[in-house]
């Protein structure tokens, strides 16, 4: 209800309006998401260093130094040259010492160890930070409507990783194997970008007010959607792909290009009985499967992008645009690495171009799902 008026004052005069207040979607549903996207974003960095790190431990031969899975008491690393010489003792047992590393010094033994160790250090502390965050904004009621359930998801497949990394270093541990089984790391390599993908779209989901969503939600292209989960799909194909490429060192084999040992395919792609493990195991056969995959959604990208360009949100153009570019780039790195025999440095900044290509899929998705309101004046 408005005030009297005076009677100096002008009929025509205008009472100053207050500032616009959100609305009750906002203010009921905002929660702290700057706080909580923070955290994510931190997350998501660790995330992405732990798959930098894992990366390295895989191609410095690292991953089987630590025979054993202590959860709790394994943080704490040898305090003393005898028990540096346990350590040492039990490596001393498993194939990858006795068949490819026999008379290696305790020294060496430890450059691998400090790799492994530090890669499990580091999923600890993710999961500390997560357990930290999620259980500090749910006892401070700042979590918003909705989204308890949604965080508690990077917990549990954080949880569920540590278990599947060591499934995986058990493989390694017995029998004649000189390293993990290649299927199990790409099962590894596989959660840890799902994992990623999760934290990328909660990002993108809180970094724009609850109310724009909805908005935005009734303009949604449903056909760029679908194209981009369908190149989603095939580029994590080509990472599982990849994964097994590391998991039998084959990226270090057949370095010529286009070619496979001077032909379009590899000598002998079925030598292994039954044929099917030609597919995981066969380090010609697997490149291969790898280089055609890369080809398919260099494709599939340019023909998704092709399609972007009829969209009516500038930004949403954009984001595919960065993508045709991501996966075109990634092909080419992925084409260096393998003429130099996947040096360390290149092998590691070809897992990274993964990471960005995957996350800029997801984020195309998303604007697909959610564009951007254009003014008038910006559509001119």
């Amino acid at each position: 209800m408005t005030g009297k008026r005076t009677i100096f004052e002008e009929v025509g005069a205008k009472s100053p309006e207050a500032a616009p207040q959100g609305g009750l979607i906002d203010r009921g549903r905002s929660g702290a998401r700057g706080a909580i996207r923070a955290w994510l974003v931190l997350l998501f960095v660790m995330v992405v260093a732990m798959i930098a790190v894992g990366g390295l431990t895989r191609l410095t031969d690292s991953g089987l130094s630590i025979t054993e899975w202590r959860p709790v008491t394994g943080a704490l690393p040898p305090m003393s040259e005898a028990a540096w010489q346990e350590e040492f003792a039990k490596y001393q047992q498993i194939p990858e010492y006795q068949l490819q590393n026999r008379g290696m010094t305790l020294e060496e033994f430890k450059f691998i160890y400090w790799w492994e160790w530090g890669h499990r250090q580091l999923g600890r502390l993710i999961g500390l930070v997560w357990a930290v965050g999620f259980f500090g904004f749910l006892a401070a009621r700042k979590i918003p409507p909705g989204w308890t359930g949604r965080l508690l998801i990077p917990g549990i497949l954080g949880g569920l990783q540590g278990a599947v990394g060591w499934w995986m270093v058990a493989s390694g541990l017995e029998g004649a194997r000189l390293d993990v089984a290649s299927y199990r790391l790409a099962t590894h390599l596989g959660l840890a970008f799902v994992i990623l993908g999760v934290l990328a779209w909660y990002v993108f989901r809180l970094g724009r007010p609850e109310r724009e969503l909805m908005q935005a939600r009734r303009l949604r292209e449903e056909g760029l959607m679908r194209a981009a989960g369908w190149l989603a799909a095939l580029a994590f194909l080509q990472i599982l792909l990849g994964a097994l490429v590391a998991g039998i060192d084959a990226g270090r084999n057949y370095i010529d290009w286009p070619w496979m040992a001077g032909g379009f395919l590899p000598p002998q792609p079925f030598e292994l009985e039954p044929w099917w493990r030609n597919f995981f195991e066969n380090d010609g056969m697997v490149q291969f499967i790898h280089r055609m995959v890369a080809y398919l959604l260099v494709l599939a990208g340019l023909i998704v992008w092709w399609r972007a360009r009829r969209s009516p949100n500038p930004a949403t153009r954009t984001a595919f645009a960065w993508v045709a570019v991501a996966i075109f780039a990634q092909m080419v790195l992925g084409i260096v690495t393998v003429m130099h025999s996947s040096p360390w440095s290149i092998a590691l900044l070809h897992q990274l171009g993964a990471v960005a290509v995957w996350v800029l899929i997801l984020r195309a998705r998303f604007m697909a799902a959610y564009p951007r309101a254009v003014s008038v004046r910006e559509g001119l």
